[in-house]
Formats: structure tokens, C-alpha cells, sequence
């Protein structure tokens, strides 16, 4: 079983890959739909299940506080960015403008995240050898795949 630290960066690079392909799509076009649609599925489940899994580690560590809070405070200001992509016109020529920015954020959180935070949380919570938290997490991933439709709902709501 990979390490969290595997998981979490193969997850990233998909991420990138998804956002790469994105940025080069043009209009309200069906490519550009299919893949927003599991860059938001897929980028919404890991966030929460990272949360759960990783983040509730490093922060029930006082070592640890300061990265993981920081961590979870740019996961809100990203989930704030994703949903405004996600409410808005596929088709306005702003959408691709802000994907970028949300991208430029999103790429510089996950580079910090494997930099800086990957290595604190090897000293603070372990090596995760044995790829126990690497498996709550895709347990949790998984679940939370289901949720993501409910919280899009709930935002509309509010």
C-alpha cells in the first residue's frame, strides 16, 4: 500500500493534468463540461477526505497546528473559488479567466503542500509505512464522492 504522501501526490498530478487540459478549452464546449465535471468531483471528494484523514492528524499535534490550519484555511478559499466556477456560465468569456486564477492558487497550494507541509507532517505524524492513513483516505475519498451533488446543493441554497 503507497504511503499518504504517494496517494496525495498521485491525486495532484491528476489534478495538474485536469487543470492543464481545462485551461485549453474554449466555449461551453462538451470537453470542457466533462472535464470540470471530474475536476470537481475528484478535486471536492479529496479535499474533505484529506481533511478527515491527514489534516485532523497534523492539527491534533501542536507541532503540527500552524501548516495544517493554514492548509485547511486555503482549502475554503479554494471550495469558494471551485463552486463560483461551478455556478457560472461555461460559455462567459470570464469563466476561463478565473479558471486560471483558481488553477495559479490551486497549483501553488499543492506544491506547497508536498514541500512543506509533506515534510512537517513526516516528523509530526510518521511515514505512514505501513499506508494506514493513505487507506482511510481513499475509504473516506470515496465517500465522499457521494456528498459532493449534497454540499453543491446546500451552497445553492444558502
Amino acid at each position: 500500500m503507497p504511503t499518504i504522501y504517494q496517494t496525495l501526490k498521485t491525486d495532484h498530478d491528476k489534478h495538474r493534468e485536469l487543470l492543464k487540459k481545462l485551461a485549453a478549452t474554449k466555449g461551453d464546449s462538451e470537453e470542457r463540461r466533462e472535464l470540470w465535471q471530474t475536476f470537481y468531483y475528484e478535486v471536492s471528494a479529496h479535499a474533505a477526505a484529506e481533511e478527515l484523514s491527514f489534516y485532523s492528524r497534523l492539527i491534533a499535534e501542536s507541532d503540527g497546528q500552524p501548516e495544517g490550519r493554514h492548509s485547511v484555511a486555503e482549502h475554503h478559499e479554494l471550495e469558494e473559488m471551485i463552486m463560483g466556477l461551478h455556478e457560472m456560465d461555461f460559455s462567459s468569456p470570464g469563466w476561463l479567466a478565473r479558471l486560471k486564477s483558481m488553477k495559479d492558487r490551486y497549483e501553488h497550494h499543492i506544491e506547497e503542500e508536498e514541500e512543506e507541509i509533506f515534510a512537517k507532517a513526516k516528523e509530526v505524524i510518521g511515514g505512514d509505512s505501513k499506508g494506514t492513513i493513505s487507506a482511510e483516505f481513499l475509504n473516506l475519498k470515496k465517500k465522499e464522492r457521494g456528498k459532493v451533488d449534497e454540499k453543491a446543493e446546500q451552497a445553492l441554497e444558502d
